[in-house]
């Protein structure tokens, strides 16, 4: 193998060799961006053979891990990076050029933020210029990252090229592999459930792409013609959701007013094969669904083109934590009840997802919103998270004690899929609450309906099943 260290030239060697360094944990790679996928890529190199240096902007968050108190969800991964810290094969920092300089390999998986300017590339632009400015020949660059289409080819590109002085595709990889995962379930996702999107700048560098991640993907490497193909694609997947759970939400409404139970409706139109209606709840959170369709709709405006059922999805997702507030207000008012009674309202769930303790653009925080600004009182309990900057900041109590949460509380809002929710019945709540009548709004139609102990509970698709009259 002509090869020295890191002196390597990975587009000089065969698919084998290639396999043969990561196995032999010769192979090193610089992980840019620990964040909870960046810390499971990272976990999953490790567990592949490669030695790994990790890098990020936020020297807290080095020192955090350094210090093998590992920020993350998933056991498999702490484990893996804290056994790696202890026999040096895991390192981490916030000095991107020396990890360059000591790898073959820079995997970027730094955020890309939207906001109401359009998509936020100041962190995929720092990376890139660190690694740009200090890279050889012979190096390979692999963006996680998921990005409006072409941004690879054009911006990625042309920052590598011009401050490296090397060409993409004869003295540089240059790859485009978005990450596929959910967290909680990141390793599994990676190494098993999904097959790796491949891509690259030119046939070199779809090779060497090809090479690494089939020592990962055990569910197969699928190779797609270019870069701004596997942004289209990883894109889709999520506007997929989006646009799915909108329609959700829409017959969830009708179903309500019918007085159909829209969980049995799924259940029922979901045996047909190509039907695959997902479950309506109180909006769409997390890092990826919401952020998406507007990545998607930023690059097709600059086209010419307008996404109008990927915009209008988009839409009634953002207003659905307002529909679930309008439930919940009808039902106090056909009690006689007013916000300006100082009613107090328990929403159940800050995490944007069932199951995980991450509350990024949760619909929570809307509800949240919408209740103080109508003068309810709130309070938030979530059994995974134990603080919250926002909330601190409006004077709401999170606790993850669900008896001191809804004491005092006239209605409750069921706004995340926790499983714990799931096992609750609206007399559960009655009696946690102290109160003789609690409405209750089941964001998600996860509770037990019976018995219902004189609460009053409305489902976001399934109608009111109990009245205060019932016991």
């Amino acid at each position: 193998m002509a090869a020295v260290g890191n002196q390597v030239n990975l587009l000089e060697l065969s698919g084998e060799q290639i396999s043969e360094l990561l196995k032999s944990g010769r192979l090193s790679i610089a992980v840019f961006g620990l964040g909870g996928v960046g810390m499971a890529v990272a976990a999953v190199w490790l567990r592949a053979g490669a030695r790994v240096i990790g890098v990020d902007v936020d020297i807290r968050k080095v020192e955090v891990i350094r210090s093998g108190r590992i920020p993350h969800p998933e056991e498999v991964v702490v484990t893996t990076l804290r056994e790696s810290l202890s026999s040096g094969r895991f390192s981490v920092t916030t000095e991107g050029s020396e990890a360059v300089k000591s790898t073959h390999v820079a995997d970027v998986i730094v955020p890309l933020i939207y906001s109401s300017e359009g998509p936020d590339f100041a962190p995929l632009d720092r990376a890139v210029k660190v690694i740009g400015s200090s890279m050889r020949r012979g190096y390979v660059v692999v963006i996680e990252t998921s990005l409006p289409p072409l941004t690879t080819e054009t911006r990625v590109k042309s920052t590598l090229e011009r401050l490296s002085g090397l060409r993409a595709d004869e003295d540089f990889a240059l790859i485009y592999s978005p990450e596929r995962v959910l967290v909680g379930r990141a390793i599994e996702d990676i190494e098993l459930r999904y097959p790796k999107i491949v891509s690259g700048v030119g046939p070199r560098s779809l090779r060497v792409a090809e090479a690494l991640y089939s020592n990962i993907a055990r569910a197969g490497v699928l190779k797609v013609s270019s870069p701004r193909t596997a942004e289209f694609a990883k894109l889709a997947e999520g506007v997929y959701r989006d646009v799915n759970i909108a329609l959700a939400n829409e017959l969830a409404r009708l179903a309500r007013v019918l007085g159909v139970d829209f969980t049995e409706v799924i259940s029922a139109a979901n045996t047909q094969p190509y039907s695959h209606l997902h479950r309506p709840g109180a909006g769409v959170g997390g890092h990826c669904i919401p952020v998406y369709p507007r990545l998607l709709s930023w690059v097709a405006q600059l086209f010419g083109v307008r996404l109008e059922l990927v915009d209008h999805a988009r839409s009634i997702n953002e207003a659905q934590p307002l529909e679930v507030v309008h439930l919940l207000v009808e039902e106090l008012d056909r009690l006689g009840y007013s916000p300006a009674d100082g009613l107090k309202v328990s929403v159940l769930g800050l995490a944007y997802r069932g199951g995980v303790p991450i509350a990024t653009n949760s619909p929570t925080y809307r509800i949240v919103w919408e209740l103080l600004r109508l003068g309810y009182q709130v309070s938030v309990h979530d059994p995974l998270i134990e603080s919250d900057e926002y909330l601190r900041s409006t004077g709401v109590e999170l606790s993850r004690d669900l008896r001191e949460a809804l004491l005092g509380s006239v209605a409750v809002i069921v706004a995340t899929d926790h499983r714990e929710y799931s096992r609750l019945t609206p007399c559960d709540l009655v009696e946690l609450s102290g109160s003789s009548v609690v409405v209750v709004v089941d964001a998600r139609d996860i509770m037990k309906v019976d018995p219902c102990c004189g609460a009053v509970y409305v489902g976001i698709g399934r109608g009111r099943r109990c009245s205060a009259t019932e016991g």
